[in-house]
């Protein structure tokens, strides 16, 4: 389809989750927190993630059975619920948002490493398993630096306008 070796329909569908998915974490990460918008936003960006991760579960082209990417779609799966929940739940009561928090950015790190390594397979002259490896060590070394200094940060400012 569209030229492009391995893109059936489900490859599409795929594809276009996954940029949606992009596209909604990214309108999270870049707004205000705890607004109507940020929920109505997250909660799209979790539905565009769990379709995403269904999809990546019916698809068998690289192994012909289930594989890597099946295992991390499903600790993909496993990340967006482990933020999901405390959210929705608002429990426990001490640390949900740091939790939320937490895992949430932990879900977007997770995407931009599959992005970024599904851009380094295609560069000429470099191995499908270095590409991964390299694009997914560097994505996620940068992504828990954010985490741990951003994360902190942005909490603390919620727990200064609750003191208010």
């Amino acid at each position: 389809m569209l030229g492009i070796p391995g893109l059936d329909p489900l490859g599409l569908l795929h594809a276009l989750l996954g940029v949606a998915a992009l596209i909604f974490g990214l309108a999270v990460l870049l707004r205000s927190k705890g607004t109507r918008m940020h929920r109505r936003i997250g909660r799209t960006y979790v539905l565009s993630m769990l379709l995403l991760n269904a999809t990546a579960l019916m698809i068998y082209d690289l192994y012909g059975r289930f594989g890597p990417f099946h295992v991390a779609s499903a600790i993909s799966l496993a990340t967006i619920a482990a933020g999901f929940v405390p959210a929705y739940f608002r429990r426990p009561r001490a640390s949900w948002r740091q939790l939320h928090g937490t895992f949430m950015c932990w879900s977007y790190v997770g995407l931009l490493a599959a992005f970024i390594s599904e851009i380094a397979v295609r560069v000429p002259g470099v191995g499908f398993g270095s590409a991964v490896i390299a694009a997914t060590a560097v994505v996620v070394a940068a992504g828990a630096i954010l985490i741990h200094t951003q994360v902190p940060r942005i909490l603390g400012a919620f727990t200064k306008s609750e003191a208010v």
